[in-house]
């Protein structure tokens, strides 16, 4: 098994980050894209090996009634807000999509994330946009891991991560992913954010990860760096693991299947 462990965001300075750690998803991408020149910097400082993963702008996921739009820097004009989010098959959104790939390019990253709001229902309008916003992208060789919430029935998953070469991305103590491999799996705490894994959850998320060939596993909660640590520490400590690597590169470039 392949494990690689890490954290959605940066929870302390970078520097610690990269000694102590050898994934990271991108979060500032889902509010605002950086500068091309940030991501280079990033990408710069980080150790050999390290990986990144990034989150998709909620241009792409989110219609502009979210109240995550807040914290978008630039105004959308009133008349094109109808044309954004929801994975609309629209210029605006492809447009956004070519300035994330273009993005994750720059940092080597081999996963891009799109994590749709639970408002995002399987309805016949939403079924059809993703097949067609899908079907149309240019994805350069990049691997999408859809995170769907709401009422998406795990059939309906399935099927729709085979038809348009997704993976299912999951919360694993909430449900089970039902395609996909690498496994990608956001650890969003028990009951929510404000949260710290037990050793007995996280040994319970090791057995968890070794039914996978190969698993990016990051957390997503306020004590997520430490705990981060504290399983990399539990896989370290003879637990028979088999072949577990904390860092990226031994188990080839992901791919949709299984």
């Amino acid at each position: 098994m392949d494990l690689l462990v890490g954290c959605c965001g940066w929870p302390v300075g970078r520097a610690v980050y990269y000694r102590d750690l050898g994934l990271v998803e991108i979060q500032e991408t889902f509010y605002n894209l950086p500068r091309l020149s940030t991501a280079e910097r990033w990408r710069a400082g980080a150790p050999e090996g390290f990986e990144f993963t990034l989150k998709v702008p909620q241009l792409i996921t989110h219609e502009p009634t979210s109240p995550t739009y807040r914290r978008l820097r630039t105004s959308l004009p009133e008349a094109a807000k109808p044309r954004y989010g929801a994975c609309k098959p629209t210029a605006e959104v492809h447009a956004t999509w070519r300035a994330t790939a273009g993005l994750a390019r720059i940092l080597g990253a081999r996963i891009v994330v799109f994590q749709c709001p639970a408002s995002f229902t399987p309805t016949a309008r939403h079924r059809a946009d993703l097949e067609a916003f899908f079907g149309e992208i240019d994805r350069g060789g990049l691997t999408l891991a859809w995170e769907p919430r709401g009422a998406w029935e795990d059939a309906e998953i399935g099927r729709l991560c085979r038809r348009l070469d997704l993976i299912h991305c999951v919360d694993p103590f909430q449900r089970r992913p039902v395609w996909g491999s690498p496994a990608y799996f956001r650890l969003h705490g028990k009951g929510g954010y404000h949260y710290r894994y037990t050793d007995a959850e996280l040994a319970e998320l090791l057995g968890i990860c070794r039914g996978f060939e190969a698993v990016y596993c990051l957390f997503n909660n306020t004590n997520m760096f430490d705990d981060a640590q504290r399983f990399l520490a539990l896989v370290g400590h003879g637990l028979d693991a088999g072949g577990v690597s904390s860092r990226p590169g031994r188990g080839g470039p992901p791919r949709a299947s299984r």
